[in-house]
């Protein structure tokens, strides 16, 4: 009996041990289980702390960076509005092909929807881009200046990490170049539209040198800058290389950017440019809107000249409502056309000093009655004939798409 009780003793003794022990154990692992978990939570916390530390720093440099400060004693800031990359990214489904609508010298171009319900039109620099943080920066600090209906509105901009974004407002028709130059869809754009929409940008260059706060030159007017919104009333864009004017003559650069068949004589030759730099521009748009051609590459059967030295021989003529578009001959009003032409005309002359400012312009579109000066020769009148006169070895390499587009002028002899 005494046996059984010693065995119950020590049965009871070695299950006391084996709780103790394993109570000892859950105590030390929970501690290690606690521990770990509070190691987490602080590393969590600190590199939370970190990381929105230097998102907060990053922001601030970008707001700092593209501040525009207040200009002509007005009190209200402006600031850009920065959107994040995963807000970006989302709003053009990954940046998904599906949601490319064009590509530019600056990189592809995305249409996107906010989560707001807003559309948005994006541009990407590309890596390879010849546009860098300068040109991006000087679009984002002169457009968010700008506000008139005719000129396209920015909504914001993206930087993080080497990603470079302009957001911008969604234009439904895209640019004016895929309507007046494609065989199809011009017929889309009747006279009226055309003329209102030679109106219009004429109203958004006159706003740049003469309206706005700052002058500024815009140094790359082409039809596929000019945006169409639902409406097809147009706004211009692409400011990349616009440049505030301060002189109220001309400025030189050496460096000559712009586009084939709209850039002046006095910028491509000399590199002189100025509010008249843009009205030649303008001049070039108006005979394509008109024409439904393109100015670079345009070929005739019967001779060598460009579109403009074409329009010019069949004014001289008395024959210049044969330059109209075919597609527009329905609709379209001979004594508003043939004014327009001459205009268009006033515009491209060659001497800087003959052509009129784009104040001008508005009112010789606007009165249809007032009497217009004979337009002189255009500048670069020729064609395929055409060579250069300035300095010897320049060679242009086009670079030309749905965006911004750059000529860069390099040594051949």
């Amino acid at each position: 009996m005494e046996t059984l009780t010693d065995f119950s003793q020590s049965l009871a003794l070695t299950e006391y041990i084996a709780n103790a022990k394993r109570k000892k154990e859950v105590t030390i692992i929970a501690s290690i289980l606690l521990s770990a978990i509070l190691a987490m939570t602080f590393w969590c916390v600190v590199n939370w702390y970190i990381f929105h530390s230097k998102e907060a720093k990053r922001k601030a440099q970008l707001t700092n960076m593209f501040y525009i400060e207040p200009v002509g004693g007005e009190e209200d800031d402006q600031e850009v509005q920065l959107f994040n990359i995963s807000t970006i990214s989302a709003a053009t489904n990954n940046f998904s092909q599906a949601n490319k609508i064009g590509e530019g010298g600056f990189g592809p171009v995305y249409q996107g929807r906010l989560p707001d319900g807003q559309n948005i039109a994006v541009k990407r620099l590309s890596q390879n881009s010849y546009q860098g943080l300068q040109e991006f920066k000087n679009e984002v600090t002169l457009i968010a200046q700008l506000q008139h209906r005719n000129l396209v509105k920015l909504l914001g901009c993206c930087i993080q990490g080497e990603e470079r974004m302009l957001v911008y407002e969604y234009m439904p028709n895209k640019s004016l170049d895929q309507f007046i130059f494609d065989e199809a869809r011009k017929i889309l754009l009747p006279w009226e539209k055309r003329f209102g929409i030679l109106k219009g940008v004429s109203k958004g260059l006159n706003y740049l040198h003469h309206e706005s706060i700052l002058r500024i030159i815009h140094r790359d007017l082409k039809a596929s800058n000019v945006l169409l919104d639902d409406e097809m009333n147009p706004k211009i864009s692409d400011f990349g290389l616009a440049r505030i004017f301060e002189n109220e003559r001309e400025e030189t650069t050496r460096r000559v950017i712009g586009t084939h068949g709209y850039m002046s004589p006095e910028y491509v030759m000399d590199g002189h440019y100025s509010i008249k730099s843009d009205v030649y521009s303008f001049g070039v748009l108006a005979i394509e809107i008109i024409s439904g051609q393109k100015n670079w590459g345009f070929h005739h059967p019967d001779h060598e000249l460009n579109l403009l030295g074409h329009a010019w021989t069949l004014w001289n003529e008395g024959r210049a409502l044969e330059l109209i578009d075919p597609v527009l001959e329905e609709s379209s009003n001979d004594t508003k056309v043939s004014r327009c032409i001459q205009v268009g005309l006033l515009c491209v002359q060659h001497r800087a000093e003959e052509r009129p400012t784009m104040s001008e312009v508005v009112s010789m579109l606007q009165d249809e009655c007032g009497i217009l000066v004979e337009p002189g020769e255009p500048g670069f009148f020729s064609g395929r004939s055409f060579r250069w006169t300035g300095p010897a070895s320049w060679d242009c390499n086009n670079h030309s798409v749905n965006g911004l587009t750059v000529t860069t002028l390099t040594g051949r002899l």
